[in-house]
């Protein structure tokens, strides 16, 4: 059975491992599942998994997912401007830490990371992201199983 609803996948930043979980996933479940990069990535071949190589700049690969992901697709990104621009669409949107972004909290964590730039904008030294680990990856396998899951039991 193929599904109608998409995975879209922000790769430039995204880790090996969250890869491997979704394309398993993707392929087990015959789910179209798109990898959107400024760079060449590779993906096994299958006839469910796409790699669209966008050109350099910034937020190119943001914007192609923005106007290509639809209501019920699920996207897998750590970019929270493109959270908050695809949560509004009915995107179903988890970070690679396995944060789901939702209508009630994607304007808080938009806002923190505003603030954030903002400080390191003006010279101050803030601490950057924390080194990815097997607890983040099974965050993010459990949250990106229920969200499957629902979207799933949705399309059928």
């Amino acid at each position: 059975m193929r599904y109608f609803m998409k995975i879209w996948v922000d790769a430039d930043a995204c880790p090996g491992e969250i890869k491997e979980i979704i394309i398993k996933a993707a392929h087990k479940r015959c789910i179209e599942t798109i990898f959107v990069s400024n760079k060449n990535i590779y993906i096994p071949d299958s006839p469910y998994l796409f790699a669209v190589k966008v050109s350099l700049g910034a937020d190119v690969a943001d914007n192609y997912i923005t106007e290509h992901a639809e209501k019920n697709d699920l996207v897998i990104t750590q970019d929270i401007p493109l959270a908050a621009a695809l949560v509004p669409k009915g995107a179903v949107v988890i970070s690679v830490h396995g944060v789901l972004f939702t209508p009630s909290n994607i304007r808080e964590r938009l806002s923190v990371r505003n603030f954030m730039s903002d400080l390191r904008d003006t010279g101050v030294q803030t601490n950057g992201p924390k080194p990815f680990s097997n607890k983040d990856k099974q965050k993010f396998a459990n949250t990106f199983d229920q969200q499957l899951f629902k979207l799933l039991k949705f399309h059928t």
